[in-house]
């Protein structure tokens, strides 16, 4: 037997509960891992809540992201043996598969074997960060060296890690912050600059850097009505990215500015670089060879027991931490 996290119906952290089932061996094109660490993210309180972009199949799992040891291959799986030291990519729908449990089944193709040089903890944090992140800026953007780009939400584990994948482009990063609080973090973080935006004009201090041309890239998971400056400070054929509604108000287009400088908005979410094995196969390389060479780090705020994920959503959703929150199991 073995303890996993169900919720038989949509809600806040309370209506996850522990469940004890009988896990059984991989199957065909799957691999059982005996879980170290699990990886939180936002997408998994959106799911819970039932207001993520597919509806949960009740009752449901949860968890895109573990590290920790194959210890059942199933047919037709090549290139992992048992005793393999893995953690999963966010390549599978929760309705089929959760990462929030002891042990858990896992599909082949969304596990790899992480860079050695991290911990379960770390290994169970990097790649919802980083390939979101990839996907946009280097997959589609095709950062160049001096292109600026604004990250708001900051200090968000997948901002942290845009931060990161621009600087290693050779891109200047605009960390977008609501308060000065985080500033020195940021900073230290690699950002270039840091605007507070509820202490500063954001307009002007995004013109001053970039000489009046504005950014060529926004990668925004917040929308709402601060969309509005932007779009403003997004230069002519600059792209922006929305990969969040961490905004519950309207996202409002100015669209005459908008044709007139050529911009383009596009909806991203990591499956178009997760769910293609070429594409996958890429990120997975390019962020691991950055994890070898010191440019990309994962950055963990806080670790909890697998006892406290109940406590672990309810953190979540304070929205107060600085990278990525992880448990232990």
């Amino acid at each position: 037997m073995s303890r996993i996290v169900r919720f038989a119906a949509p809600g806040g952290p309370d209506v996850l509960e522990f469940e004890d089932v009988v896990i059984p061996e991989a199957g065909p094109g799957e691999v059982r891992i005996q879980v170290k660490a699990i990886g939180i993210n936002r997408a998994e309180a959106m799911f819970r809540e039932d207001t993520y972009i597919e509806a949960p199949i009740l009752p449901a799992r949860l968890g895109y992201e573990a590290a920790g040891i194959i210890d059942s291959i199933g047919d037709g799986v090549t290139g992992f043996a048992v005793g393999d030291a893995v953690s999963t990519i966010p390549a599978f729908s929760m309705n089929q598969y959760g990462m929030y449990g002891e042990v858990v089944v896992a599909p082949a193709h969304a596990v790899t074997k992480h860079p050695s040089s991290l911990s379960y903890q770390q290994a169970a944090s990097i790649w919802m960060m980083f390939i979101t992140a990839y996907g946009a800026l280097i997959e589609d953007a095709k950062l160049a060296p001096q292109d600026v780009v604004l990250i708001p939400a900051a200090s968000s584990s997948v901002g942290l890690a845009a931060i990161q994948l621009t600087n290693l482009a050779g891109g200047i990063s605009v960390a977008l912050t609501r308060t000065s609080a985080k500033r020195q973090q940021l900073l230290d973080a690699g950002a270039r600059h840091v605007i507070a935006t509820e202490e500063e004009d954001l307009v002007a201090e995004v013109l001053k850097i970039t000489d009046g041309n504005g950014a060529r890239v926004i990668f925004d998971p917040v929308g709402g009505s601060t969309f509005l400056k932007l779009m403003d400070v997004l230069a002519v054929d600059g792209i922006i990215y929305l990969y969040g509604t961490l905004s519950d108000e309207i996202t409002p287009i100015p669209v005459i500015d908008f044709l007139a400088r050529r911009q383009t908005i596009k909806a991203h979410n990591m499956g178009s670089t997760s769910g293609n094995p070429v594409r996958q196969k890429a990120a997975v390389d390019y962020i691991s060879k950055g994890i070898a060479k010191g440019a990309l780090k994962p950055i963990i705020d806080k670790v909890f027991a697998f006892d406290e994920i109940v406590e672990v959503h309810r953190y979540l959703e304070a929205n107060g931490q600085f990278g990525k929150i992880v448990v232990t199991v």
